[in-house]
Parts: structure tokens; C-alpha cells; sequence
């Protein structure tokens, strides 16, 4: 890993320091680390695991955009963008425009988008069954325009999103 990626890990640790896992209370920079690490089977550019790293930044911790371009560049910047779930209205209504963002990213933002599906996947599905009826339709939709993505990580989030029974 380079230093840029090593830096995004410091950075993401401290701004989820005090933040845990929804179902689990397992520290939340657990599922960073996955999503980084589930990237980094497909994907090898520093800017890519560096993205994979901070991709919950903005969304969940009140980091401003703009910190992460300043303290990390352009294309990360971008990344962490694409990445964060900034829409607003009710629940269709932001994920239909997250969906909408998402079709038009570039290729290795998409993967890592599948990544955080794959991790968040297993927890949903083990920890809140009523739940992840709703999760797995919104996630198939959501794999529908990830057509970019690498093809392995799709077809192993498609193999998640059968049924709660399929994991």
C-alpha cells in the first residue's frame, strides 16, 4: 500500500473513532477495512484503496468534500464524491438518485461501490432479516447500472443478493 492509501486509513480511523457498526457495535473502521480490502483483490492504484478507505467519510462523519480534496486531491476527491450519499427525499427517491450518480462513474468507482455492497451485505442480511428484503431489491437495482464495475466483484454481490437464505 502507498503512502497516499496509508494516509487515507489514518485519516478514516480518526474521523470513525467514536463511530460502530450498526448491529454488531464492532468499531466502524472494521467495514473500512474490508471494503478496502475486497478493492484491493481487483483493484491495485493507491488513489483507488485510498477512495475505498474514506468512502464513508463525508456521508457519516460530517467531513466537508472540500477537506477531501484539499488533503487528498483530485481524483480521490472524485471518488469519495461519487461514493457518498448526499441525495435528499424520501428513501426512493434518494436511491433512485444515487443510482442515477452512480451509472455515470467512472469504472473503479463502481468497484468499490460493490465492495461496500458485498461487506454491508452479510451484516444486513444476518443481523436485520425484515430489512434486508428492502436492502437486497435496492441492491440488485443498484447492481443493474453498475455496469462498469469489475465483473467478479458483480457476480459475487449478485450471489449476496439472491435471498436472505443465499448467504
Amino acid at each position: 500500500m502507498g503512502d497516499v492509501a496509508f494516509k487515507a486509513l489514518l485519516f478514516a480511523r480518526e474521523a470513525h473513532k467514536d463511530h460502530v457498526r450498526k448491529y454488531s457495535g464492532n468499531p466502524y473502521v472494521d467495514h473500512l477495512a474490508e471494503v478496502a480490502g475486497i478493492t484491493a483483490t481487483v483493484l491495485t492504484e493507491d488513489f483507488a484503496i485510498a477512495s475505498a478507505w474514506l468512502h464513508d467519510c463525508v456521508e457519516d462523519c460530517g467531513i466537508k468534500l472540500s477537506a477531501i480534496y484539499e488533503e487528498f486531491g483530485e481524483k480521490i476527491g472524485y471518488g469519495v464524491e461519487m461514493l457518498s450519499d448526499l441525495e435528499t427525499g424520501n428513501r426512493a427517491e434518494r436511491k433512485e438518485a444515487s443510482r442515477k450518480r452512480l451509472a455515470g462513474a467512472e469504472a473503479w468507482v463502481q468497484t468499490i461501490k460493490c465492495a461496500d455492497l458485498i461487506s454491508n451485505t452479510s451484516s444486513i442480511v444476518k443481523h436485520d432479516p425484515n430489512f434486508a428484503v428492502i436492502y437486497l431489491k435496492e441492491k440488485r437495482l443498484l447492481l443493474d447500472v453498475l455496469v462498469k464495475a469489475d465483473p467478479r466483484l458483480i457476480e459475487l454481490a449478485r450471489s449476496m443478493s439472491l435471498s436472505p437464505r443465499s448467504l
